[in-house]
């Protein structure tokens, strides 16, 4: 067994120092492989033949995905400059206290459990399950009150989507009735 050199711990000690302050390289990573995919189903788009005008299905998709190329740029370039972003400045957040874990698995498990309900139970009453578990995560324990204004939001924008908008939403055991 050979011992390490006495100069390895300070070239890593360098290195995580330097990532830890340009960490905000990894946002522009993301942004560059999102612009990247972005960019590569727009081109790889089916189109019409017969479409006409300079604006087609992949006109958005392709500035959008330009737009993301370059800010993901422009951000690497300002933290390499030296730029960082100000950490928590103005939000009413308390960076000594951890985070709250409980509530993030409530709401995760609401999510969860929606995607799975919405097709059995269809959107009124898993939107209703939605609204009033994501209440109850984030601290409202008014049991009375609460289902009843999920309840009412859920037949809202099930109401909105469905008819004004027509954009269909799975009726569930209620089709008949809505």
């Amino acid at each position: 067994m050979t011992a390490p050199e006495s100069g390895d711990a300070p070239e890593t000690a360098t290195a995580k120092a330097w990532l830890r302050d340009h960490s905000e390289l990894g946002v522009g990573v993301l942004l560059l492989a999102l612009g990247c995919l972005v960019l590569g189903d727009a081109l790889t788009m089916d189109v019409a033949v017969a479409q006409r005008g300079p604006v087609g299905p992949r006109t958005v998709p392709i500035v959008v995905g330009a737009g993301l190329l370059l800010v993901a740029v422009l951000l690497a370039v300002d933290v390499l400059r030296g730029g960082r972003g100000e950490a928590e400045g103005g939000e009413d957040v308390d960076l000594a206290e951890p985070a709250d874990w409980r509530t993030v698995l409530l709401l995760t498990g609401v999510f969860l459990g929606f995607a799975v309900l919405i097709d059995p139970l269809g959107f009124p009453i898993a939107g209703a399950l939605l609204f009033w578990g994501a209440a109850f995560a984030l601290g409202s324990r008014h049991l009375d009150r609460d289902p009843l204004i999920a309840a009412g939001l859920s037949l809202l924008a099930y109401f909105v989507f469905d008819n004004l908008l027509g954009v269909p939403l799975p009726g569930g055991p209620l089709m008949g009735v809505l």
